[in-house]
């Protein structure tokens, strides 16, 4: 039962959706759906596509993992100054929209980035040295610093809160620390190793802003081959098998995981994480987290801080709002945000885009974890049967599935009462809900199942009701997982662009979509107002997560 209004709203806003879409889809084609099937794994282009979406989102999560479990280690172990900074500054990469992420790397490493710019005047080159652009390695290094986040977060947080004494004691009894990791703390952190995972490996899997932008036309993946054959060819059923692949791929990823989290999970004495840290004493522990920090920086700042430089600088060749100039530094693009200059009846000044996104965000947070927290209680229940463990599986599949594909399944399928939504203001806080649910889901299970049945029972003997129960001994162990959830969803629904772009209002826009307005447009001017509302955005997301890692000073949510 608690899991029904979860289940509900996933058959109303996104089965329906897509299974009108792909019905639609599958009608123009000659053979229906199987001639579709036919049709599309016989193009060996298609398979190539397929084949090369898989190897890189299985290398770029690899990577993610091999930068991001060290850092989760030092943030949960450790206790040094700055951190909340640098946990803030690391989670503000995965909030900005992707499109906003190649713009950061081509600012950095592009033709005219900052390090092109640089070793060209140092060396006097005629051209720039390094062509990042179109390569894979550029994808690879995008996919890390939008990614990384998800590690820290959900793997730092649950390892933050377990028992030091456990390590501790094995190291007593004679283990190596090799053998103490490998037997005691990864068997502990599995779960949160493998829905951190299995999300890096989902979001590497459905790119499609850094492909088009860093991969160019030499690298193509599911997701942008299903814009193509959408939006250039108008092949929808060529677009309907695609997205059908990227479904049943998700949904396979989704069942492995759940079956593989219910037989690792146990439950364990959690701690709060002022007892768990301790500071860095010994100078090799202040030279190694000196390094990472400084990596993590490199990796996950150093792009954004590019960005943000570019929106204030204009270079010898560019011109603004006064024409060409020789270079230097300028508030003209933000100055130009509040400028009309072709007089447009459809323009929306970004401080309106702004506060639609906020709006929106936290009507996301709302849904997002009245949904999410009794579905996460269900699947976390030790009585949680074979239905439960489907719904764990299907909450997912959003995050497998092609932005464009479900925009257009909510413009086909909502178009009559009582589900009449394509005008109302509703409708974007849905559909962000439904990407931001499986976070909410994910970072809640494993704090739940964690939680000591003897707790529940002692409460029960002396006379509470489940509901108090629930309210007094499982909602303030999870607090502090409720403040990550809500952490994932409120920047997910500022972040999000692609259902947007479908279905967002004209005079309503969102700061993703309003960025993508000036990045289509040509002309200096036109991208320095992208970076410069790009780099607005950072500023708002990153004053919202400094504000709840305050909030952690004060005990909330903690174990």
């Amino acid at each position: 039962m608690l899991a029904l209004p979860a289940a509900i709203f996933l058959a109303v806003f996104y089965f329906y959706p897509m299974a009108a879409i792909l019905t639609a889809s599958f009608a123009r084609a000659t053979g229906g759906a199987g001639g579709a099937i036919a049709a599309v794994l016989g193009t060996p282009g298609n398979l190539k596509v397929i084949g090369f979406t898989f190897y890189q989102a299985t290398l770029s999560t690899i990577i993610t993992l091999a930068v991001g479990l060290p850092g989760a280690y030092l943030l949960a172990r450790y206790r040094f100054r700055g951190q909340g900074l640098l946990r803030a500054l690391t989670a503000v990469p995965f909030v900005l929209p992707t499109l906003v992420v190649a713009a950061g790397f081509n600012a950095l490493l592009g033709p005219r980035g900052w390090v092109n710019l640089g070793l060209m005047s140092v060396l006097d080159l005629p051209k720039p040295p390094i062509n990042v652009v179109n390569t894979l390695g550029a994808i690879l290094a995008a996919h890390v610093f939008y990614n990384t986040t998800i590690v820290l977060r959900l793997v730092g947080d649950f390892w933050s809160h377990l028992d030091p004494r456990l390590p501790a004691a094995a190291r007593v009894l004679g283990a190596s620390p090799a053998r103490t990791t490998w037997h005691i703390t990864l068997p502990l952190l599995a779960p949160a190793i493998a829905a951190a995972a299995l999300l890096v490996f989902i979001f590497d899997f459905t790119s499609f802003g850094v492909i088009l932008v860093l991969g160019g036309p030499t690298f193509a993946t599911l997701e942008t081959e299903i814009y193509r054959q959408t939006v250039f060819a108008f092949n929808l059923p060529a677009a309907a098998v695609l997205a059908l692949i990227q479904l049943g791929c998700t949904l396979g990823l989704t069942i492995v995981y759940s079956r593989l989290s219910r037989r690792v999970t146990l439950p364990q004495a959690l701690h709060a994480a002022r007892e768990t840290r301790r500071p860095l004493r010994r100078w090799r522990e202040r030279l190694a987290a000196g390094l990472l920090v400084a990596v993590l920086g490199l990796l996950l700042v150093t792009p954004m801080l590019a960005l943000a430089l570019r929106s204030v600088a204009r270079l010898g060749d560019e011109g603004g709002p006064g024409g060409p100039t020789k270079g230097g530094f300028t508030l003209a693009f933000y100055q130009a945000l509040s400028t009309n200059p072709s007089n447009s009846i459809f323009y929306v000044p970004p401080a309106a885009a702004v506060g639609n996104s906020l709006i929106i965000a936290a009507a996301t947070v709302l849904l997002a974890l009245g949904l999410g927290l009794p579905t996460a209680w269900a699947l976390a229940g030790r009585g949680a049967g074979a239905l439960a463990g489907g719904l764990d599986a299907l909450l997912m599949l959003p995050l497998g599935t092609s932005a464009v594909t479900l925009g257009l399944g909510f413009i086909v399928a909502l178009n009559r009462p009582p589900l009449d939504l394509r005008a109302s203001p509703a409708l974007l806080p849905l559909a962000h809900t439904l990407v931001a649910l499986p976070f909410v889901v994910r970072s809640l299970t494993p704090a739940l199942r964690s939680i000591r049945p003897r707790l529940r029972q002692a409460a029960a003997v002396l006379g509470a009701s489940p509901a108090r129960v629930w309210r007094e001994v499982d909602l303030p162990l999870v607090g502090r997982a409720v403040l990550v959830s809500a952490t994932f969803a409120f920047t997910i629904s500022l972040g999000e662009f692609g259902a947007t772009a479908v279905i967002a209002r004209p005079d309503q826009p969102t700061v993703p979509l309003a960025i993508y307005r000036f990045l289509s447009l040509p002309g200096a001017l036109n991208y320095g107002q992208a970076l410069a509302l790009s780099t607005i955005l950072m500023l708002v997301c990153t004053a919202g997560i400094l504000s709840i890692e305050r909030l952690r000073v004060a005990d909330v949510g903690e174990f």
